[in-house]
């Protein structure tokens, strides 16, 4: 199934952009990099994919093997850079930006989106980009406008294992098991998949999800105001249950992760706070990533040099019609912008 994006410029039916970007997508043929690049070119962009497969890859780059001087040089020509390559390395946002290049991450891990934040880059720099972060920052500011106060907001993320997710998203997933991290409103220690919330999910029914180490909470507890913790599970309950015993055993993220687990692919992420709620689902996590990953992309252009997170340069009312997910509410919605809220069903 093809999606369009007007917000990307496309003109007609495979007709290129004469303004169209030129874009590096490190990962580019990966489960999020190769739609990631479809949805891009489809656009009317030119792509370049890069990375280690000499097979797969437009621009060849070794980064466990050769430093940055690959990338460098594949940074040639581009307007902009698209890192789905779960390489969380500064240098790749700096060196872009060295070169004039905006740089798009999707990443959800916290120590290197403050890294991030750390950069002083001469050219955009946009996180949180994908379903979390990213959906959950727009649904949580969506939530923050509508319903304003310090009351504590929970975002609740459900993620299907039927789906063949990529070895980067799978490693950082298993990564959570026996790590800690500080609470963003206290800075008390949380041991992730611990601390237990019941959710109920438009589409799944009562959940039962746990803490975990989302960039998200950390960056909206600053932006918001008000205490924001995200807790985290998968479309079956027993594997859910599995995952958080998992995290109090010793030596658990050594487990083997290629291992493909029963499950659908539907995914659900949620904000309430107060009695109202904003949620988003759909199928398919890599799809819907690299969907909101694309049109973020048609977003740098008109940003300043600098670091920003999605939420703080669109709004949820932003979001193309025709991305492959359903949105809903229930409580107020924002007076000026209802955008495309509805009552769950």
């Amino acid at each position: 199934m093809e999606y369009h994006y007007r917000n990307l410029g496309r003109k007609g039916e495979g007709a290129p952009e004469e303004d169209g970007m030129r874009i590096l997508i490190l990962g580019g043929y990966g489960a999020v990099g190769a739609p990631t690049t479809a949805l891009l070119r489809r656009a009317g962009h030119t792509c370049w994919t890069a990375g280690r497969d000499r097979t797969r890859a437009d621009r060849p780059v070794d980064l466990a093997e050769h430093g940055l001087g690959g990338y460098r040089a594949a940074l040639a020509g581009a307007d902009a850079v698209v890192n789905a390559s779960g390489a969380e390395d500064p240098a790749l946002a700096g060196a872009a930006a060295e070169h004039g290049a905006a740089f798009v991450d999707a990443t959800a891990t916290t120590a290197y989106v403050r890294s991030l934040e750390r950069l002083a880059p001469r050219a955009p720099v946009l996180l949180s980009v994908g379903l979390a972060p990213g959906l959950t920052n727009l649904l949580a500011a969506d939530l923050h406008a509508a319903a304003p106060g310090g009351t504590e907001m929970d975002l609740a993320v459900a993620l299907g294992v039927g789906e063949r997710h990529g070895a980067a998203a799978t490693a950082w997933s298993y990564g959570l098991l026996g790590r800690t991290f500080a609470d963003p409103a206290t800075g008390e220690p949380v041991r992730n998949l611990t601390r237990p919330r019941t959710f109920d999910l438009p589409g799944l029914g009562r959940r039962r999800l746990y803490r975990a180490d989302f960039c998200d909470q950390h960056v909206l507890t600053r932006d918001l105001g008000r205490p924001v913790r995200t807790r985290f599970g998968v479309d079956s309950r027993a594997l859910t249950a599995a995952l958080a015993l998992l995290g109090r055993l010793p030596g658990a993220r050594g487990l083997p992760t290629g291992i493909h687990l029963p499950g659908s692919d539907a995914w659900v992420v949620l904000a309430q706070a107060g009695g109202h709620r904003r949620w988003a689902r759909g199928r398919g996590q890599s799809l819907a990533t690299a969907a909101l990953t694309a049109w973020a992309v048609s977003l740098v252009g008109g940003l300043d040099p600098g670091v920003h997170h999605l939420h703080r340069v669109a709004a949820l009312g932003d979001l193309p019609p025709d991305l492959p997910l359903d949105l809903g509410a229930s409580g107020p919605a924002r007076r000026e912008d209802p955008g495309r809220a509805q009552e769950p069903r």
